[in-house]
């Protein structure tokens, strides 16, 4: 049996209109830091997202929210942030805003595979 590791998640989240708090969950950061595991995935379903809003350009959040996976993944053209440590990333990644493209609260728990788990979260918070 393999050994189960701490691991801490948020759900990307996408409020085109922030005064209306109404948001869609387009993705998952996942970080297991024993596994030196940092990973963001994320896919925008451009008609839910203009349910919420008919404005929202989906181009430039998906730029946005490609920049995050490229930071998550210590991606050195990503910028500074990129260069942090996977932990400083994470930090960083999940930090509280209000703006169009936010983290919910970080979630801890256990696993034996921090990529299984990210695909199951995704499944279950974002598809």
């Amino acid at each position: 049996m393999q050994a189960r590791h701490l691991f801490e998640y948020a759900v990307i989240r996408v409020m085109p209109r922030v005064e209306r708090e109404e948001f869609l969950n387009v993705g998952v950061i996942l970080l297991c830091k024993k596994r030196n595991f940092l990973q963001a995935v994320y896919e925008v379903n451009p008609q839910r997202l203009q349910a919420l809003s008919a404005n929202c350009d989906v181009e430039e959040l998906s730029a946005h929210l490609d920049a995050l996976t490229r930071i998550a993944a210590g991606d050195p053209a990503a910028g500074p942030i990129a260069k942090l440590d996977i932990a400083g990333r994470f930090r960083w990644l999940t930090a509280q805003r209000s703006t169009v493209v936010q983290p919910s609260k970080v979630h801890p728990g256990l696993c034996e595979d921090p990529a299984g788990m990210l695909e199951r979260l995704f499944r279950e918070m974002v598809l």
